[in-house]
């Protein structure tokens, strides 16, 4: 009699390890399908608050969605050439387009021969032909990609932020037609911008102070001048109190075969504003200075 009730006991047991498995299988969810560009299962990546007349430019990863259409709805990236590759309408030119004309050239490309009336919005997931440098006494200098609207702050705080040795302020330079970081004393058309960083720091100027593309951010060091110019080492250079231009020059190695050094000027920030003087070469240099040897005239 207990034999028979000890089997009966396992059996029982059985039934309800059979019967829970047969539950997990039946409610375990199905996977959500990929868009066209992106990973099976992966989150979306965020929107960026671009407006409707941010200019398409090559690398600039986009995100396109037709509505009720799924199957063409993604995330795009303009190639280097400035167009990229659309389901069903193939190769689409992007760069030099702001967002709104984007949305509107597919949206007639679509219309022409496969969907009636498509509504179509355009938006920028990942800013990628948009950059500002940020050079000088900083940890990590180099080119940052420019993600919607970024602030002096924000900006620093990518480059990981000042180094020890930094001076107080920093410079904001903007060319029209950099292709790269602009130095100050290299480009007599940037437009030159002064900040206390103990200001911006403790809140005392606005933290909207905007960057834009291509703009250099520049961080001198502490008690530095800046040879620029025909000179056989340009760069950063500490001086002492009494330093004066001729010195400060042979710390660069001297002007180079090129160099005219009877037109040496110094490109000075005086409340605020980049001042050019001509200087001889007796003259004292002032920390934060940038001094330029030009090129003699043949």
């Amino acid at each position: 009699m207990k034999l028979l009730t000890f089997y009966a006991i396992l059996i029982s047991l059985a039934t309800q390890t059979l019967w829970a498995a047969s539950v997990a299988a039946q409610v375990k969810a199905p996977s959500a399908p990929a868009g066209p560009a992106t990973t099976q299962g992966a989150p979306p990546a965020p929107i960026i608050n671009a407006s409707p007349n941010y200019i398409v430019g090559p690398n600039d990863r986009l995100r396109i969605t037709v509505w009720n259409q799924e199957d063409v709805s993604g995330e795009y990236v303009v190639s280097g050439d400035g167009t990229f590759t659309f389901p069903l309408i193939g190769r689409v030119t992007a760069a030099g387009l702001t967002l709104a004309k984007l949305e509107a050239e597919v949206k007639q490309l679509l219309a022409a021969g496969f969907f009636r009336d498509p509504q179509v919005t355009a938006a920028v997931v990942e800013y990628r032909s948009r950059r500002v440098f940020i050079m000088g006494s900083v940890r990590q200098p180099g080119a940052v990609a420019l993600t919607g609207e970024m602030s002096l702050l924000e900006a620093l705080a990518r480059a990981g932020s000042t180094t020890p040795d930094a001076a107080d302020h920093v410079f904001i330079l903007h060319s029209a037609n950099a292709q790269g970081p602009v130095l100050p004393g290299q480009d007599s058309s940037a437009s030159v911008k002064r900040f206390d960083l103990r200001e911006l720091n403790s809140g005392q100027l606005p933290v909207s102070v905007a960057v834009q593309d291509g703009d250099t951010i520049y961080v001198p060091t502490k008690l530095n001048v800046y040879v620029s110019g025909q000179v056989r080492n340009p760069g950063a250079y500490p001086i002492g109190q009494d330093t004066n231009v001729r010195q400060a020059i042979s710390l660069a190695g001297g002007a180079s075969d090129f160099g005219a050094m009877n037109r040496v000027k110094i490109l000075r920030i005086e409340n605020g504003k980049e001042k050019e003087i001509k200087v001889d070469q007796d003259d004292l240099v002032k920390p934060g200075d940038t001094i330029v040897v030009p090129e003699r005239f043949f």
